[in-house]
């Protein structure tokens, strides 16, 4: 038995996408709707800077086909300003506009990023992941005290995936899997010009995903989003995975 494998990107609406991956003329409302002939799935992040809204989400239900899957970045007030303390009211304002999204099983992982000042916190992290709602979810730490094996177990405890994320600038950060599903962040190739990654370095990827994939689902984006290289290299690597 083998996981699924999911490979988009981190948001779709970006103008230099145009030309791209959007028609020069095709308007920007039908954007997600082009974005989902071509990707299952799609990381979202406006919802870390603001809550969405009911109508925006289903819309966004209505322009993807079924069995697309929507990984929702948490929003920054409840991992940056309020850094994981009483989210009861936080998590539920953040879900409620979600409600159509998660009715029409298109909610994939809750992706909760916390700040690179933020240090590692056992007592925290452990009552924050007690307080999550059912379903999967995702943390990315960019601290490096966050990188060890007391936390791998936490997580694992709570079946909360560590974020594998792939920068240069964080070289710390694991491959270490803590659940029987993987999520993945590329966030800036090392060996191809201005952060896009060369084949060589997907190669080496689709290897490690074939891999993972026996044990559980694959979840993979592309946040390298300037000039297209998210799009290129998010076609690529479902090329070199035979997707």
């Amino acid at each position: 038995m083998t996981g699924e494998m999911r490979i988009g990107c981190s948001g779709w609406a970006y103008d230099d996408w145009r030309g791209r991956l959007y028609p020069e003329k095709l308007p920007q409302r039908r954007w997600l709707e082009r974005y989902s002939q071509v990707f299952d799935t799609v990381e979202v992040n406006s919802t870390f800077y603001r809550l969405a809204s009911p109508s925006g989400v289903e819309k966004w239900v209505e322009a993807t086909p079924g069995g697309f899957t929507f990984a929702v970045k948490a929003s920054r007030y409840l991992t940056h300003i309020k850094r994981l303390t009483n989210l009861d009211q936080g998590v539920k304002r953040f879900y409620a506009p979600l409600e159509s999204m998660v009715h029409s099983g298109k909610l994939g992982p809750v992706l909760w990023q916390l700040p690179e000042n933020f240090h590692r916190d056992d007592d925290r992290l452990a009552q924050a992941v007690r307080k999550l709602p059912r379903g999967r979810h995702c943390f990315e730490f960019r601290h490096q005290s966050w990188f060890c094996d007391p936390i791998y177990e936490l997580l694992a405890a709570r079946g909360v995936a560590l974020v594998i994320g792939d920068d240069p600038s964080r070289p710390f950060q694991a491959h270490e899997r803590t659940t029987d599903w993987t999520f993945i962040r590329f966030h800036r190739g090392n060996r191809g010009r201005g952060g896009n990654y060369s084949r060589s370095e997907l190669e080496t990827w689709a290897r490690r995903l074939r891999q993972w994939r026996r044990d559980g689902d694959v979840y993979a984006y592309f946040n390298n989003d300037w000039r297209g290289f998210a799009v290129e290299n998010a076609k690529l690597l479902k090329r070199l995975l035979g997707e």
